[in-house]
This record gives structure tokens, sequence and C-alpha cells, in this order.
């Protein structure tokens, strides 16, 4: 196992940053966007639900379609790739969505009624999430952005810049998505959008807070 320098990674840290202007000549190489890809899917969620899917936007008269509706930004034209990240409407612990997590993990007979109890609970009590539709859709829609800053994080370590995107009208954009045929609006939104390419000018530093400012230790 090959372990990184946590310097390396800093400076990475450092170096990414939302990027507005991209070359539009310059394009991610197919092996380099997988690797992308494959972060996400790798990445953690809860209860290991992985409530997502990634539809990278190449077309280019689908891109033109949708750029009214993400504020007119040009990167919609000039990024290399684009992702819109969906999450699932109706993961509930009841659902045969549930039943392929458990399927995943090879759970049956006695162990699967006990994760099933497990998995109840939690969403019925626990972080209560059951109330509404648009509480369960927001809790999906909270582990997409693990997926979206770990694929946002390899980028900026492979030298790639990206941009994350909830500027856009929603309901227009899944309209659009869903007429494409390229997922089921009753079974899935988007929950955040990324551009991906490479920054075609420097970008100011990014401005944090300091850090004793957001960490506080309990000893």
């Amino acid at each position: 196992m090959t372990f990184f320098n946590k310097d390396d990674i800093l400076n990475a840290f450092h170096y990414r940053a939302s990027t507005r202007s991209y070359d539009g000549n310059k394009k991610i190489s197919d092996d380099d966007f997988y690797a992308i890809l494959e972060m996400g899917r790798l990445s953690p969620s809860s209860v290991g639900s992985e409530p997502w899917q990634f539809l990278v936007l190449q077309n280019a008269h689908l891109r033109q379609k949708l750029k009214p509706y993400c504020w007119g930004i040009p990167t919609m034209e000039t990024s290399s790739h684009i992702v819109a990240i969906l999450a699932k409407k109706n993961a509930r612990y009841d659902t045969p969505y549930f039943g392929q997590i458990m399927d995943r993990r090879g759970l049956t007979g006695e162990a699967r009624e006990k994760a099933l109890v497990v998995y109840k609970k939690f969403q019925t009590e626990d972080i209560a999430i059951l109330d509404s539709d648009r509480s369960l859709y927001d809790w999906a829609s909270k582990q997409t952005y693990i997926a979206l800053a770990n694929m946002m994080t390899g980028a900026a370590m492979m030298g790639i810049d990206s941009c994350p995107i909830e500027g856009f009208d929603y309901k227009e954009v899944n309209q659009i998505l869903a007429d494409e045929g390229l997922f089921d609006p009753a079974e899935w939104a988007v929950s955040v959008m990324c551009t991906f390419g490479y920054r075609d000018k420097d970008i100011k530093p990014k401005a944090r807070k300091a850090f004793d400012e957001v960490v506080k230790f309990m000893e």
C-alpha cells in the first residue's frame, strides 16, 4: 500500500478552487476521468446506501439546452466534463432498493432480518427522515456531497480543476434530463452538478476562516 505525503495532500486542497473559466480546448483524458468517477463510486455513504448515480453530460446540444437554466454560465460549454449527480428519492428501509444493499453485503436469513431492524430504527427514529418525501430525498442528497467532495479533491490531486454547481433551476434541469430518458423522475432527481476541466487563468487564493475559528478540542 502506498500512502501520500500530508503536505502533498494539503497542497492539493490549497490548489483546488471553484473554477469558472476553463480552457475549452483542453480535455481530460478518458483514463483520468474514469479515475475521477471511480472516486465518486468508491465514496462512503450512510449505512452503505450509495443513493447516487453520475450522469456525464458531454453532448453539446444537451449542454446548450441546460445552459439557460444554469445561470447562463459559460463553463456549460467550455468545461471538459460536466457531471450531474442524482440522488435517490425513495431510499426507504422497506423498499427493494434497501434489499439490494443487503444483497451486496451478502446478508441472508437472520443476519438480514437484524439488519432490517437496524435500518428501520435508523430511518424512523434516529435520523427521523420518513416524515416526508423531501426529508428522505434530502438525506440521500447529503450522501451525494460526499462523493462530490471526493471527486473534486481527487481531481485536484491530479491537477484537474472543478466547480460544484447549485446555481441552476432544479425543476427545469430535472425535466430536461428526464425528457432525454436519462433517469426515471419518480426514482431520481438531480442533487448537484459539477464541471471539470483545466483553468485558463490564475484564480485568486481562497478565503477561509482561521483554524481556531472552526476547530474545538474537547480533552
